[in-house]
């Protein structure tokens, strides 16, 4: 008959060991592995172990075996297990990640976890964890388009520049106009919000005209100069810069950060701009409206005011922004530029690289 292996207990084991049998706070399983150890240690086999504490014989032996090779820290926990046989072979996945990136299906703009289910002869939650497994959303798109602007290492600089380190003794706006702006109203009162259901309204609506906003965040308090208007020309422009003079300190000189907008650069712009000296240009680089700041806080307006406002007409709507604006003002929080100007012409440049690579459509 097989003996099995003697156990020899210190007395410092001995003692852990009958501190952790008679353990009411632990676990079953930890309780049982301290008996089959002491009962060894009392020469007691495996057979008779297995009778006493009503487990199997190799339950008894396995216990027995990884305290002679482990120590009590054996007994703690489980030996780390393969786990199940992967189905899918590393090419499979492989396959599945290719075939995700690099092409399209035949009846859509992009897989859905059940098309590529069926073109890969696999279950949905399969592709689900590969492509989780991955970072791969074939759903999601975003958009973003890189400057063709000759001056955009200048411009960029310039603004970046001014946002990180601004000059003494003057103000920095950023300022532009948010167009188009529109007055809807729903056809049918909605239902309010409540347990187990959001709030609803009507699919369509009734347009009461538009407005324009014109606005001027203040870099370093986040303070918003702002005005709304019927139109966006340049006359507008131009009531516009008298009234961020008017409401600044005359003793400042100011540094306006503005879009490429026709408007921005009329004749009778540049000519007022050169009766005002204190008042200095910086063109954001085409198509890198990103670069200024006020679009930041004009999105949270939208998001918080417009988007899912109820306006019964354009003097309402104006209200509520200027309501809004003044809200803002009331405690101004600057937005804080992080990024530098050689990370942006890093990222530009990893960016012109991809497109560079792409084959032509």
């Amino acid at each position: 008959m097989r003996i099995a292996p003697p156990v020899q207990l210190s007395e410092e084991d001995r003692s852990q060991l009958q501190a952790l049998a008679r353990a009411r706070s632990l676990s079953a399983r930890a309780v049982e592995r301290a008996q089959i150890v002491l009962l060894a240690a009392m020469g007691k086999q495996d057979l008779e172990i297995a009778e006493e504490l009503s487990v199997t014989p190799r339950t008894a032996a396995r216990w027995r075996v990884r305290y002679l090779k482990a120590g009590i820290d054996g007994l703690k926990k489980d030996a780390p297990r393969p786990g199940r046989t992967p189905i899918f072979t590393p090419e499979k996945i492989r396959m599945v990640v290719e075939k995700t990136t690099q092409e399209k299906p035949p009846d859509a703009t992009h897989w859905s976890t059940r098309s590529m289910a069926r073109a890969m002869s696999m279950s949905e939650a399969t592709v689900r964890r590969i492509w989780h497994k991955h970072g791969l959303k074939p759903h999601v798109v975003k958009t973003f388009k890189l400057s063709n602007d000759p001056q955009f290492i200048e411009r960029l600089e310039d603004i970046v520049g001014l946002y990180l380190n601004p000059p003494e003794h003057a103000l920095v706006l950023s300022i532009d106009e948010k167009s188009q702006i529109q007055a809807l109203d729903r056809t049918q009162p909605g239902l309010p919000m409540k347990k187990g259901r959001g709030e609803t309204r009507t699919h369509d609506y009734k347009r009461h005209g538009t407005t324009t906003l014109f606005a001027a965040l203040n870099v370093a308090d986040g303070k918003i100069i702002g005005t709304c208007m019927d139109r966006h020309r340049h006359q507008e422009w131009l009531k516009f810069l008298r009234r961020i003079d008017e409401q600044t300190p005359a003793d400042k000189q100011l540094h306006l950060i503005a879009d490429n907008y026709a408007t921005h650069k009329h004749p009778r712009v540049q000519s007022w701009l050169k009766r005002h000296p204190r008042f200095h240009m910086h063109f954001t680089p085409t198509s890198a409206s990103w670069l200024n700041m006020v679009e930041r806080f004009f999105r949270d307006l939208t998001d918080k005011c417009i988007r899912r406002g109820v306006f019964h007409s354009v003097k309402e709507l104006v209200t509520t922004i200027m309501v809004s604006v003044e809200q803002h003002n009331n405690e101004p929080k600057p937005f804080i530029w992080t990024a530098k100007a050689s990370d942006i012409l890093e990222k530009v440049k990893r960016g012109r690289a991809a497109l560079n690579k792409r084959p032509s459509v």
